[in-house]
């Protein structure tokens, strides 16, 4: 379901460029995140030999040892979920 936000202004040629452009901009940040989050990924699981998927199974108190390595990749795929939802919400944005 579509939700609007209004923004007034008495200059809105000038503002919606800017708009769109902000929005722009963090998407492009976002999208910079993904990829070194991704990267750091894909360096655990190459040092491990395990897919994060199985990592995240596997990662439960007792199941394997809590060390640095562990706790910052299970930290790296929560940072991956955040960032993707910012996308989506970001690519949603419609500016009119």
């Amino acid at each position: 379901m579509l939700q609007q936000i209004t923004i007034q202004t008495s200059d809105a040629k000038r503002l919606k460029p800017l708009l769109k452009s902000a929005i722009q901009s963090q998407l492009d940040d976002i999208e910079h995140g993904i990829k070194l989050t991704q990267a750091k990924l894909k360096a655990f699981e190459k040092q491990y030999g395990i897919s994060t998927a199985e990592f995240l199974q596997r990662f439960h108190p007792g199941d394997l040892e809590e060390t640095l390595d562990f706790i910052e990749w299970q930290g790296e795929t929560k940072m991956l979920a955040l960032l993707e939802e910012k996308k989506a919400a970001y690519k949603d944005a419609q500016v009119k």
